[in-house]
């Protein structure tokens, strides 16, 4: 248990001195040449597509139950 405890520590520890890394190149070129914003946009289409695609198949998923629940 001790052994388990120390390693999760050690991981959380060194996740947060990775995370403290502000240099990323990367961005800061996409941010001087102003295709940060395609990049962004890009990235919430797909998420609202994602978000879309879960409502419907709730709804989906929702009538089929009330089916199953009124014929059983």
């Amino acid at each position: 248990m001790k052994f388990s405890n120390t390693l999760l520590i050690l991981l959380v520890s060194s996740f947060t001195l990775m995370a403290q890394q502000a240099d990323i190149e990367m961005a800061d070129q996409f941010r001087a040449d102003g295709k940060i914003y395609v990049v962004i946009s890009v990235v919430l289409l797909i998420l609202v597509g994602l978000f879309v695609y879960l409502f419907n198949l709730d709804k989906k998923i929702t009538r089929l139950e009330k089916e199953v629940s009124k014929n059983a």
